[in-house]
């Protein structure tokens, strides 16, 4: 079905046959419409509306002065996702992802969920309170700026395309005071995401999505607010990877079962127009605390 995205520019992007036919026309990553259609291509589908699963694992492990590294928790996730074609005012195309997402902590030997945990440097036993995002939406990504910007790589005769992103986290802290800027406790972080698929899938046609595309996440982010570490210093170091998947019912366990008992909310994309403020593993603590009797 063709999304209101290839409505607009569906002129570049088919020819057809004496009989009518619409033949497909190869994307063109030097055309900001069609970079911008392959970067939707990896985040989400061409069919607005339509749901979108990617699945990871990985490790998270310490990182403090004067130490070794410490292999801390496992973890899981999933980013239940659509996206919605826009049109701008001046006539631009574009769109919006609306994102759920939920990770897990695990024994690091085990794989267990880890309902509870020891705090090596404190010797407290602290709650453990997964990563539930309810929402994690984007800003409207368009042609004639987004796309222009978007840098794609591919090495030597290789079929592989990537596509890094790095965002540089830097503002106040939700679970700190209004004199941050006097005090710092601002939160620091550093998210970087490549992407890979096939080039010729993904520059074959506009309106096919692929399912072939794998993710590699890692963080750099101070504790988390639930390990209670309070002033001591150091980071967390979070290297992962994952895929996309067809339904939530192909995530591991123990992630799929989580899902299905505790968090069937986010076996759904939010709705296209949802326009709540996102959340953050730091908001959603802040708002368990202020709950507290």
């Amino acid at each position: 079905m063709l999304s209101k995205l290839l409505g607009v520019m569906i002129g570049p992007w088919a020819a057809t046959t004496g009989s009518g036919a619409a033949i497909a026309t190869p994307l063109d990553l030097n055309r900001p419409e069609d970079a911008l259609q392959v970067f939707r291509k990896l985040l989400c589908s061409v069919e607005d509306g339509k749901t979108v699963y990617f699945v990871w694992q990985g490790k998270v492990f310490s990182r403090r002065p004067g130490e070794a590294d410490c292999h801390l928790f496992n973890v899981q996730g999933v980013s239940t996702r659509a996206c919605t074609s826009l049109t701008s005012e001046t006539g631009a195309a574009g769109f919006r992802q609306v994102t759920r997402e939920v990770m897990i902590y695990l024994d690091p030997e085990t794989n267990a969920l880890l309902n509870t945990w020891k705090n090596p440097w404190t010797g407290e036993t602290t709650t453990v309170y997964p990563v539930a995002n309810d929402l994690v939406n984007s800003s409207p990504f368009w042609a004639d700026t987004t796309g222009q910007r978007l840098q794609f790589q591919s090495f030597g005769d290789t079929d592989f395309l990537f596509f890094t992103v790095t965002l540089p986290l830097f503002y106040a802290n939700p679970l700190g005071g209004e004199y941050q800027d006097y005090v710092g406790g601002h939160y620091h972080a550093m998210e970087m995401f490549t992407f890979s698929a096939r080039r010729s899938q993904l520059l074959a046609s506009a309106d096919q999505d692929i399912d072939d595309i794998a993710v590699s996440w890692n963080r750099i982010s101070p504790w988390l607010p639930w390990m209670r570490m309070g002033g001591h210093p150091g980071d967390l170091v979070v290297h992962a990877a994952g895929t996309r998947v067809g339904t939530w019912q192909q995530l591991p366990e123990p992630l799929r079962s989580q899902i299905a008992d505790n968090f069937a909310l986010y076996q759904t994309p939010p709705p296209l127009n949802d326009n709540r403020p996102n959340q953050t593993t730091w908001t959603n603590f802040r708002d368990f605390l202020d709950g507290q009797p």
